[in-house]
């Protein structure tokens, strides 16, 4: 079976074959062994011999995908879905309102951006301490900074609004 992954500005094409056979990604053999821990997002990956620990979560159509302190967006579509999106012209979106939620529960190191603030896609909007780890989250979309619900030092807890991105710059407020 073949699928289309999309992390950030990259695009992955992966075959999944028979039980036992390499998974292949843009056409490379992988090993690959995935075990979600159960009651919770936290996975295992074992990827050609190599552990990774990370937490994976869908919403809203998308998987959120945190790995080594970094969080992806990821978006997977079966080869029908695919085609189909794309013959409709829908995978071409790069801006737009976005709401930025803290994967896990932790505390806020920084938030670097500020009302009014412009940013591109895959800046980051905040720095989450979760698991003595530290994470960076990034702009899903090009965008302007229309809130900043948290700051430095805040606990939050997992699924919290942290920043809100609009696609229209904000209103001057009157001195």
């Amino acid at each position: 079976m073949k699928y289309f992954a999309q992390v950030g500005e990259q695009e992955y094409v992966i075959e999944i074959g028979q039980d036992g056979e390499p998974i292949l990604i843009d056409g490379e053999p992988y090993a690959i062994d995935f075990r979600r821990m159960p009651g919770s997002g936290f996975v295992s990956l074992l990827l050609n011999h190599r552990s990774l620990e990370g937490v994976v979560e869908q919403r809203d159509g998308r998987w959120e995908v945190l790995i080594r302190g970094n969080l992806y967006d990821v978006t997977v579509a079966d080869e029908r879905t695919y085609r189909l999106a794309r013959a409709r012209g829908e995978l071409t979106a790069v801006s737009g309102a976005a709401a930025i939620k803290s994967p896990m529960p932790g505390i806020i190191i920084a938030v670097p951006v500020q009302v009014g603030d412009v940013v591109r896609k895959g800046d980051k909007v905040a720095i989450l301490e979760s698991m003595k780890m530290e994470n960076e989250l990034r702009a899903p979309t090009d965008g302007t900074v229309v809130e900043v619900l948290v700051e430095a030092g805040a606990s939050v807890e997992k699924d919290q609004l942290l920043v809100m991105l609009g696609d229209e710059p904000p209103m001057p407020t009157a001195d």
